[in-house]
């Protein structure tokens, strides 16, 4: 089938999303969010998460089937993610996905939430997938993966030894006084800062025995003692040093990932991928070291039903088994398996 009209749905964290694809045409994405709930919290708190998720995947869904503009009967085929994530919140996409497709009679694919958020870049291009280097950066997790195929082929080259971007963002926000999330908010500030001001250090740029992997912890510890030292200082340029930081060794990792296994494509993903200078920066890189560069559109950054939708489809296309009956969510779970028996 190499059209098929896939459902994705997505609800790993704090966003309750359903994405609608055919082929690799995105037709819906309907996201709503439980983020201004945690606020409070500085963080996602996970049985709340699970309850704004049982509150709202109907209407998301039936939202997502009007945008579209086809009905439940018309789909082919539903994906969920699987795994990772909390635990509680995977279990109603899980669930509701489980029953769909039972009641529809509809093959099932549960899916892995990062291989998804690569997998984004498929839609609504014509564009030749080729094998890559991918960049995963999101709250919780960093990674460079060798990209064969998004849907059988995805080798972890390095990963995060600690805190991930996305939470190196949040921790730092925090300390700095500002809005949950931190990604955002230190993202908006430091457009006003001078990211050369501080000389924060590029955890493990020079450990040859970690050249793929991540450390933020130093990073944060290092921004801490600096403002403990200077409390005057400027909070654009602490956090667009910081913020530079950050992008620096992500890239300087990725584009040595790329040049040391002869691939000429990079694909960025992951929430933190919707980072303004992230963006900038890999792609003056990139256009210096002839790499191509592809990034989802920012919308597409952060957790969403259509990167779930985008990886079904493409397995589907394959010939990919379905899940079978029964599937099970997990909290945990690595780039090992993209797709669910």
């Amino acid at each position: 089938m190499s059209q098929p009209l896939v459902l994705g749905i997505e609800t790993s964290c704090d966003e309750t999303a359903i994405g609608i694809v055919r082929g690799r045409t995105l037709l819906a994405n309907v996201i709503s969010s439980s983020v201004e709930e945690h606020a409070r919290f500085g963080g996602v708190v996970p049985e709340i998460a699970s309850r704004a998720h049982l509150e709202s995947i109907h209407s998301v869904l039936t939202r997502a089937l009007e945008e579209a503009k086809v009905s439940l009967n018309d789909i082919d085929a539903f994906g969920v993610t699987a795994g990772p994530g909390l635990i509680g919140a995977l279990l109603v996409g899980v669930s509701s996905a489980s029953g769909l497709s039972l009641a529809l009679d509809k093959p099932l694919y549960g899916v892995n939430h990062l291989s998804a958020h690569l997998a984004v870049d498929s839609l609504n291009s014509d564009h030749t997938l080729k094998p890559a280097i991918g960049l995963l950066v999101s709250g919780g997790h960093s990674s460079i993966l060798k990209v064969g195929d998004f849907s059988s082929d995805v080798e972890v080259l390095g990963s995060t030894m600690d805190d991930a971007a996305g939470e190196a963002f949040d921790k730092i926000a925090r300390i700095l006084k500002l809005d949950f999330p931190g990604g955002p908010a230190i993202d908006k500030i430091a457009k006003d800062g001078d990211c050369t001001a501080i000389e924060f250090p590029r955890g493990l740029t020079n450990d040859p025995g970690h050249l793929y992997d991540f450390s933020f912890s130093g990073l944060k510890t290092a921004v801490s003692r600096f403002l403990q030292k200077t409390p005057d200082a400027k909070v654009a340029d602490v956090a667009a040093s910081f913020q530079e930081a950050v992008v620096d060794v992500l890239l300087t990792k990725a584009l040595a990932a790329a040049k040391f296994h002869g691939l000429e494509n990079l694909i960025i993903a992951g929430g933190v991928a919707a980072n303004s200078r992230l963006r900038a920066l890999a792609l003056a890189r990139c256009q210096a070291a002839g790499i191509s560069l592809r990034i989802p559109p920012a919308a597409l950054c952060t957790d969403n039903g259509a990167m779930v939708a985008a990886l079904t489809s493409l397995a589907v296309s394959s010939g990919a088994p379905a899940s079978s009956l029964g599937l099970a969510a997990e909290s945990s779970t690595g780039l090992d398996r993209v797709l669910w028996a």
